[in-house]
């Protein structure tokens, strides 16, 4: 938020460092927004981090699996779903489901996977619907990885932590919904 980035792990002593293996310290799932690129958003660098991005944090057998990679495979004890203030693809989801007019090409997948958070916001009322939506789709998507068979037992166990989080375009902070560990 401050502005006063470190750039760390980007050398090539880093490279070199990671380039036989990876130990990341979290694996984040993001939006496709070319504004919210997880690793400059958190001053992170090479080997530090697993980024999974889909527009509007959407999810599918692939995009889960990706997600299940780095807990399963490695012990990474941080997932977080990252959504961000004025998201295009939530945005353009729920344009779509409130006028009934689908999207065009495999767009119409990612407003399949949105409908629940459409449906969600509907319920939750609130100034802003696309605003409501987007936070209702990281709390969703969270709540689905944290009781997700393969990654229950992790966050039992308390070896993994899901966390939904929202970033401020305007002010650059990143504010905890959800799931982060006691």
């Amino acid at each position: 938020m401050s502005g006063d980035l470190h750039h760390p792990d980007r050398d090539p002593n880093r490279r070199q460092l990671v380039a036989q293996a990876q130990e990341p310290f979290g694996s984040i799932l993001s939006c496709i927004d070319s504004r919210v690129p997880p690793e400059l958003l958190f001053d992170t660098g090479l080997g530090d981090l697993y980024v999974m991005r889909t527009g509007g944090e959407a999810v599918d057998p692939v995009v889960t699996g990706s997600v299940e990679y780095g807990p399963m495979t490695s012990g990474t004890p941080l997932v977080m779903v990252l959504g961000h203030q004025r998201c295009g693809a939530i945005e353009a989801a729920y344009k779509s489901l409130r006028n009934g007019k689908p999207l065009p090409g495999n767009l119409q997948a990612i407003v399949r996977s949105l409908q629940p958070a459409y449906e969600q916001a509907g319920r939750e009322g609130g100034a802003d619907p696309v605003e409501t939506m987007a936070r209702a789709q990281v709390k969703l998507t969270a709540a689905d990885l944290r009781s997700n068979q393969d990654l229950a037992p992790l966050v039992k166990k308390g070896t993994l932590a899901v966390v939904g989080a929202y970033y401020s375009l305007d002010t650059g902070k990143v504010e905890v919904l959800g799931g982060a560990p006691s």
